[in-house]
């Protein structure tokens, strides 16, 4: 269980966490291996998320929603990622419903909020093509305005969520030749014709995470499809982007702090040479490193959410969050699977799991080198 105490979390904070934790014990921690072999979480399970109020927890009670503060998106990615759930659910909660809810349109806001809440709509946010990943210039999907529809075409890859989504954000260059400041943020219904999803990808870790292909052939949609305004897209996603670094700072935490417990349980069980592996000096030194490293995770990232809730956290400082989080945590992984030796090499242990899902979280959202390009802008 994970061991978790801030000075941000009252009484309510508490109840709600022993919800989260008896959904997935009851819901998710039964299914996982099933989950993991089809490749995507099944759609059952989110709309039971949703009855259990366990999606979207900011969305404001005119949709439905109870209206509540991003502490409460940090314990179900702090408890889902615990459990070893791939970032799926954290990805509707956490970025692109605030997407709509901040820059949609009301018409667009009330058809589709309400039904994000109770996970009967799955979204996707399209934005990596074969050929662009950080760079929004090297963007080459397009959307032409034809009368009061916009044509878009091209292509997407490694796209969570990406065959269950019911609605994708699309990226697409609406003015080619302004680059990145010809970027718009257009809505798509996955039912529009000229849409297609190509294969679930063979991934290294995150199996259970639909991360897809998507196509984009002559689809036509509403021009009232558009988040925010045609060629804002670029400062639109500017504006999330602090959000969606610090979620993926807490998933990064929480699976560093498994892998550490994991370690801890092994190594107190097992021996060799007659001990206890856990009491070899070498041993205790490298769980005693990775524990102090969570120490000053978990306290940061109170500070982090703390200036996020005021809306102070900045660009530099969540990419810098983003940054040392999935550091540490690939670091405390790959020193956790260390100490289960051959067995940490198993798929049977946890551990091979949390391995081989942390490598991805150095890269999504942002690369190491991307962040610490985005830090140094600011020296």
């Amino acid at each position: 269980m994970l061991e978790r105490e801030s000075h941000l979390f009252g009484e309510d904070h508490t109840q709600f966490r022993d919800m989260v934790r008896r959904f997935i014990a009851r819901e998710f921690t039964p299914r996982l291996t099933e989950f993991e072999e089809a490749g995507i979480v099944a759609r059952d399970f989110w709309r039971k998320a949703g009855a259990a109020g366990l999606l979207c927890p900011t969305m404001p009670e005119q949709y439905g929603g109870p209206g509540l503060d991003f502490t409460f998106n940090a314990i179900l990615n702090e408890e889902f990622t615990y459990a070893m759930m791939a970032d799926s659910i954290t990805l509707q909660s956490d970025i692109t419903m605030p997407y709509l809810l901040h820059y949609g349109s009301d018409a667009l806001k009330e058809q589709w909020l309400p039904s994000m809440l109770a996970g009967e709509t799955i979204a996707a946010i399209a934005m990596t093509e074969p050929g662009a990943g950080s760079d929004l210039q090297a963007v080459r999907t397009t959307a032409r305005q034809d009368g009061d529809h916009f044509v878009i075409n091209g292509a997407k890859t490694y796209i969570t969520n990406g065959q269950n989504a019911d609605l994708i954000l699309t990226v697409c260059k609406t003015d080619p030749a302004l680059a990145a400041k010809g970027t718009s943020l257009i809505l798509v219904e996955a039912d529009r014709a000229g849409f297609s999803r190509g294969r679930n990808l063979d991934k290294v870790g995150q199996w259970m995470a639909d991360t897809s292909e998507l196509f984009f052939n002559d689809v036509r949609v509403p021009a009232a499809n558009v988040i925010g305004q045609v060629n804002r897209g670029f400062i639109i996603l500017v504006s999330e982007l602090p959000q969606e670094r610090l979620s993926i700072s807490i998933t990064a935490q929480a699976a560093a702090q498994r892998a550490f417990d994991e370690a801890v349980a092994f190594t107190r069980d097992r021996t060799a040479f007659g001990r206890k592996v856990i009491d070899f000096q070498n041993t205790r030194f490298t769980l005693a490193d990775i524990k102090a490293k969570l120490q000053v995770g978990w306290a940061h990232l109170d500070w982090a959410i703390a200036r996020h809730l005021k809306g102070e956290l900045t660009a530099d400082e969540a990419a810098a969050s983003k940054y040392w989080h999935t550091e540490m945590q690939w670091l405390a992984c790959d020193a956790a699977l260390q100490l289960h030796g051959g067995a940490g090499y198993m798929n049977e242990y946890p551990i091979a799991r949390i391995w081989r899902d942390a490598r991805v979280r150095r890269i999504y959202g942002g690369t190491s080198e991307i962040m610490k390009e985005l830090v140094g802008r600011g020296l």
